[in-house]
């Protein structure tokens, strides 16, 4: 039997269904939050996330003298985006309204939630092979002031000063498996609760099941999230006529239950799935030496100096260089049959350049604890990544360059890394740092980097020879492709309905988030501009949770 719990249901507690929500509550509906895991896991991946944010011509930029634009961020996405099918309609309307968005109230809103930003803007996903090529032309990746928690943090507190005043519940170990039609209109969700748990955040749960349920309402918000802990499911939809193979072996940047379930279970009660096979995944992944979730890998969000090298030890052709176009250079990856590739640097270069991405591993911006944050600008290697560097499976460290290569090839065996090889590249570009012009692709970047006060301050090391002692021992780093984000998702129109494969609207549905591919089934198309991912939970929790409040009125 059906009970009617409130008068909107939202599938999923993480950062888009807790904006949704919110706004849904704010507007004085009835909400109610279902999710599959424990309450220990309020906030889904955005709790994990270094807090990046997309922002355009902000204060925080021009402090810095960077001179942004919306004409600029429009032209720098549609060059990365590369939309080219008829199925693009709706994500290049999203991604008009989000770039709107961000270059006008997005600041203003979340600074007026209570959230604030690191004075440094960050340069992701910087492009390097030309004006009409994908990438940022400037930095835009504003790193909120406690990291993905920091972002979470206003409306987790909304959401619980709405819930002790009845107006939002959580349902937690509810895990919906298909959706109440009637009429043609939807008008709740069924499912099984599973037992409790007491696995810590990001770590596996029982799926014992201990009833069922069935929820009624008058309209249901999904945001559930994308399939990047479901290996299956991404080799399912990888799309090998473009990228070649998946690899053999991927570490997971997400914990196991970002499943996809909920995704191919709409899709299957008539929701139109789009652009499945454009994913988000990264080039830089590294075992974690602490796993909190199985096969735990960490994204390393590297400066542009590193030599990126193949498994053989010869340099990978540009304009594939750290932080240039991740999506381009995981099809040269892939394309290539690579099982895994290098970088090549020295401690002076890894203690400016190398950022790990998550919460957990940069303990001084989650703690918001400024002393701790000042000591980046010391002498010492940042303790998380000094961590890896002691512990980590994929590091080796050693004081020349035949050990250095000799520990690679311990590494991986049956890949062994040619001495005369990595010779030749590190002492090629070595040699071009003699005069401050030079005709190394990759070293131009670098110098163009430095001509920003905060990229020279604390992000991008001063070109120097990587053989010169002086710059501490030589380091090489094994990197693994890391599962990541789904880039397409649902389709929804500009008020986050879902639509049906005919684009017929199915009425009391809407989608936000991942499983929307953050709007419209993919607002990113084939790349994203980094930070757009929690702003596109953001945005689009907001925009679906206030069309669904007006249409429940």
């Amino acid at each position: 039997m059906t009970t009617v719990q409130a008068d909107v249901i939202v599938v999923g507690a993480g950062l888009a269904g807790l904006v949704a929500a919110t706004e849904l509550a704010g507007a004085g509906r009835r909400v109610l939050v279902l999710d599959q895991e424990g309450e220990q896991n309020l906030g889904g991946q955005a709790f994990w996330s270094l807090g990046g944010l997309f922002l355009i011509d902000s204060p925080e930029q021009r402090r810095l003298g960077i001179r942004d634009s919306l004409d600029l961020a429009w032209r720098d996405w549609q060059t990365t985006a590369g939309f080219d099918r008829p199925e693009d309609h709706w994500p290049r309307q999203w991604a008009d309204a989000y770039l709107q968005f961000a270059a006008g109230e997005k600041r203003a809103w979340l600074h007026g939630l209570g959230m604030r930003w690191f004075p440094a803007v960050g340069w992701a996903e910087r492009g390097g092979a030309g004006a009409g090529a994908p990438g940022n032309s400037v930095p835009r990746f504003h790193l909120t002031w406690g990291t993905g928690p920091g972002v979470l943090e206003p409306f987790e507190r909304r959401a619980r000063e709405y819930a002790r005043t009845g107006r939002l519940s959580f349902a937690f170990r509810h895990r919906v498996t298909g959706l109440i039609q009637s009429g043609g209109a939807v008008t709740g969700v069924r499912g099984e609760v599973l037992e409790p748990s007491g696995a810590a955040r990001g770590e596996r749960s029982s799926r014992v099941v201990t009833g069922e349920f069935e929820f009624g309402a008058q309209a249901v918000i999904l945001t559930s999230g994308g399939i990047g802990g479901n290996h299956d499911l991404v080799r399912r939809h990888w799309p090998t006529e473009r990228l070649g193979a998946a690899p053999a072996f991927m570490v997971s940047g997400v914990p196991a239950h970002v499943d996809g379930f909920m995704q191919q279970a709409a899709h299957a009660a008539g929701a139109n799935l789009i652009n499945a096979d454009r994913m988000w995944h990264y080039t830089e992944g590294l075992r974690n030496w602490n796993p909190i979730w199985e096969n735990h890998g960490i994204r390393i969000l590297p400066g542009p100096s590193s030599l990126w090298l193949d498994p053989s030890g010869r340099r990978l052709p540009y304009p594939h260089i750290p932080g240039g176009s991740s999506l381009d250079t995981l099809a040269h990856i892939t394309r290539s049959g690579y099982p895994h590739t290098w970088f090549l640097l020295n401690r002076a270069v890894i203690k400016r350049e190398f950022a790990l991405s998550g919460s957990e591993q940069n303990p001084d911006l989650t703690g918001r604890d400024l002393r701790l944050t000042l000591r980046r600008a010391g002498k010492a290697v940042q303790a998380p990544v000094q961590a890896f560097m002691d512990h980590g499976p994929d590091f080796v460290v050693r004081g020349t360059l035949p050990d250095l290569v000799a520990g690679m090839t311990a590494l991986t065996p049956d890949h062994p890394v040619d001495l005369a090889a990595v010779q030749a590249e590190v002492e090629g570009r070595d040699l071009q740092l003699r005069n401050p012009a030079g005709k190394d692709p990759q070293l131009a970047i670098v110098r163009g980097a430095r001509a920003f006060l905060q990229e020279r301050l604390i992000r991008v090391a001063k070109p120097a020879p990587f053989l010169d002692p002086a710059g501490g021992p030589l380091i090489a780093v094994k990197l693994n492709v890391l599962t990541r984000k789904s880039l397409g998702g649902l389709e929804t129109d500009l008020h986050g309905r879902v639509l049906r494969a005919g684009g017929e609207v199915m009425p009391g549905l809407y989608a936000a988030g991942e499983v929307a591919g953050f709007g419209g089934g993919g607002y990113h198309g084939y790349r994203a501009l980094e930070g757009t991912f929690l702003g596109g939970c953001l945005f689009s929790g907001r925009v679906a949770g206030r069309a669904a409040a007006e249409a429940t009125r």
